[in-house]
Formats: structure tokens, sequence, C-alpha cells
């Protein structure tokens, strides 16, 4: 029996058995650098990337890339190398994309609860703009302008009350979510912010949420946000961009989310038939760029039978994939040496070493494993590393990125000093 294909995943497959990431062999690399260890593969970063800029060929579009997803500072360099601007949420993102080699004037900078500090830190730097989410914030940002002698260039996120059918955590476009303006309220706070003279109306932007698997909720959030554009304009005030967020989800477990170049073709057509073909576009991916192109690799440490389940106890643990624990998420887990005459399977709780009954990378799996194998979590370059933690005192994982046959560190493992770095005993 041949080893399984494993969709959604063009560059991790298994070469004579052994499990790879484009041209290098997993069990070498956790032999080298131990495990809990990320792996990430820069062609299928680049060619997710590719799919948004095929959708966008002869557009004036700019595909700002959504950090929070995954925020190690070589995948950032990687991105901005590859043209890309920076979708942020706090001034530490803004540090970091900076540090990676980005340009300021090409990073949009989201999130409900920006500070003072992190305002004049942008300010300074020539930020490309500011998406303003609640009209508090347009008077604060106008004084923190002000005292610089500077314009804050502003677009304000619209709520457009547009059910993107995902996990509620990460549903942001409903009435009940605490992120942008109510769609009913847009007109009003847009005209003061106009009058405001510390700020610079430059354009409007929409986020309805993330793994998004139909394009359904994509084309009414269009709609929507035209309807608004029209509404601004003919009050007098022009907007130069239109930013559309992100959210795109990927296959983690059959999911079937439209290709980002297909949805695009759709939502052109939408924009050229609505007279809006040529206005300057933005968006904000990030899982969809980086999600399916990371693997987490793990040991068995014990098999543990019981009288209700089987438990495969694992090195990783919710500190290094907080998803399964936060968002009932499922990664498909497959071992990293592959015989064609496995024993017969049973049926675990592959679970992690921390003291929480919610550590757990997934729930009923069936597998042929031993205490002392590796096992491969897909689907880990989102939303893992950058969420993970040293809860219990974890290290935190190194990560390596591939590069056909050659590997990259560009994390080391955590040493104890790296935990205990800035504190202090009494």
């Amino acid at each position: 029996m041949s080893a399984p294909q494993l969709p959604g995943h063009p560059h991790v497959h298994y070469q004579q058995d052994q499990l790879q990431v484009e041209g290098c062999d997993l069990g070498e690399l956790a032999s080298l650098h131990g495990t809990p260890l990320f792996v990430y593969s820069k062609a299928s970063m680049l060619d997710a990337l590719a799919a948004y800029q095929r959708g966008f060929a002869g557009r004036n579009a700019r595909v700002c890339y959504a950090m929070k997803a995954n925020s190690s500072l070589a995948i950032l360099q990687l991105f901005a190398k590859a043209g890309c601007g920076f979708d942020i949420v706090s001034g530490g993102e803004l540090a970091r994309v900076l540090a990676a080699g980005a340009q300021a004037d090409k990073v949009i900078f989201s999130g409900v609860g920006k500070t003072r500090t992190e305002m004049a830190v942008a300010l300074k730097a020539g930020i490309g703009c500011f998406n303003v989410e609640s009209e508090a914030e347009i008077d604060v940002l106008n004084e923190v302008a002000l005292g610089l002698n500077l314009q804050a260039p502003i677009s304000i996120r619209v709520n457009p009350n547009v059910d993107p059918k995902t996990h509620p955590y990460i549903s942001t476009g409903l009435k009940g979510n605490k992120f942008g303006i109510a769609h009913e309220r847009t007109l009003m706070t847009y005209q003061r912010a106009a009058a405001l003279p510390g700020l610079k109306v430059v354009g409007i932007d929409c986020h309805i949420g993330s793994q998004i698997t139909e394009e359904t909720p994509y084309l009414d959030a269009m709609d929507r946000m035209l309807d608004l554009v029209e509404s601004i304009e003919a009050a007098g005030i022009p907007i130069h961009h239109i930013d559309f967020g992100g959210g795109l989800g990927i296959n983690y477990n059959g999911d079937t989310p439209p290709a980002a170049d297909a949805l695009w073709h759709k939502l052109l057509v939408k924009l050229d038939a609505r007279g809006f073909g040529q206005r300057q576009l933005m968006i904000e991916p990030g899982r969809s760029l980086v999600g399916n192109a990371g693997v987490c690799v793990t040991e068995v440490l014990y098999m543990k039978p019981g009288e209700q389940k089987n438990f495969c106890i694992v090195d990783a643990a919710m500190n290094d994939l907080p998803r399964p624990a936060m968002y009932q998420a499922f990664h498909t887990i497959v071992p990293l040496q592959y015989s064609p005459a496995q024993p017969s399977t049973e049926v675990f709780d592959v679970v992690g070493p921390v003291c929480e009954s919610g550590d757990w990378i997934g729930h009923d799996r069936a597998l042929a494993v031993k205490a002392g194998d590796r096992l491969a979590v897909l689907s880990a370059g989102a939303y893992c590393m950058s969420m993970s933690s040293n809860y219990n005192s974890r290290s935190k994982a190194a990560e390596i990125l591939v590069d056909g046959t050659n590997s990259h560190l560009i994390r080391q493992r955590d040493e104890f000093a790296d935990q205990i770095r800035g504190e202090k005993l009494l």
C-alpha cells in the first residue's frame, strides 16, 4: 500500500515512506533540532501569495499580509521581499515588520485598542494607514496627530453585519462583535473624521472573520461596502482605496475554500459592474498564506490505555498548538514514517503534557503508533507559533524554513534564560 496523499499540502509529501517538506526529511530535521519543531515551506507560502497576485493581475492592488497569523521575522522578510505590505494590530508588530525590512508606508494599522504611544510611534514612522475601529479612537488619533504636527491617514473599518459562517471566536463582522463601526453609523462617522484637522480620510476597510470557506459572505460584504462608498462620496468625501480585509480559509479537514484567484475573479466582476474596478484595492490575508505551509513535528512520549479513552501523549502541547484548546480546531495528524504493512490502528486522543484537560491536539484519531514514534501535525503555519507561550514554564519551539533541499533555522528553541529574562527576585 502506497503512502497517503495529503490534500491541500502540495509541498508536504511522503518520499520512500518518509515524510518530507519540499526536499527535506522531517525525521532528519527533528533529530537535528529536537521536538516540538515547527517546519515551514517557503514554496507553499509563495505559491499561496501567487494566487492572490494572479487574481489581481493588471489591477491597482496591494496584498498586506496579516502578520498576526505568523510573525516570525524570516517569514515577514520573505513576504516583504515578495512585495507585500503588512496588516498590524500592535506597536510590537510594527517594530517587527520594520526589523524585517518592510516599509512603513506599506503598513496598515488595525485593532480596536491602539494606545496613544502606539499611534505616535506609527505616525513618526510614516505609517500607510490607520484602520480606525471606533468613534472614540477618531478623537484620540486626531489629538495625537495634532500634537506631532502631522496628519494621520485613516480608513474606517466598517462592521457590515455579514455572517461569515465560521467559528464564533473568529467572526468579526457581526453586530455583536467588538470590531469596526456599525454600518448605519458609517456615513456620519466619515463626516466627523473629515472635519478633523489631524486626520486625512484615504479609504474604507472591512473584515468579517477568519477561516471563511464560502464565497457568499465576501460577495455580500462587498455589496454593502460599495453602497457605503457611494453614499460617502456623494457627501463630498473621496475614498481613495477600498480594503476588503482577509479571512479566506484553508483546508484543515476536508474544507473546500475557494481558490484566492477564483474568488477575486468573481469579486472583481462585481467591482467592475459597479464602476469601482480601477479603484486602489487592498486585502489582508493571513492564514491563507501561511497556514498549510507549516508542520509541527512532535514525539510520542507515552501510550496510556484507559477504560473510556486511549491516550497518545506527545511532547507538543497547547502552549505550542493553541488552536484546538481555543477553537476546538482540527489538525490532521500523520506519522513521519509510513509503513505499508502497518499494524492495525487504534483510536487515541492525542494530548500534550500540560496540566490542563484542554491540552489536546486531536480527539479520536486512528493511529498505528508507539512511544518514540514521531508525528506531524499539519496546517500548523498559522495561529500556532504566533500564539504560543511558556505556560508550565515550557520552552517555545524552534522554527525551520525549508527552501527546496535547504533548511534554515529561523528561531532557536528557548532556553531557560530566555524564559526568565526580565524577572527579578526580591
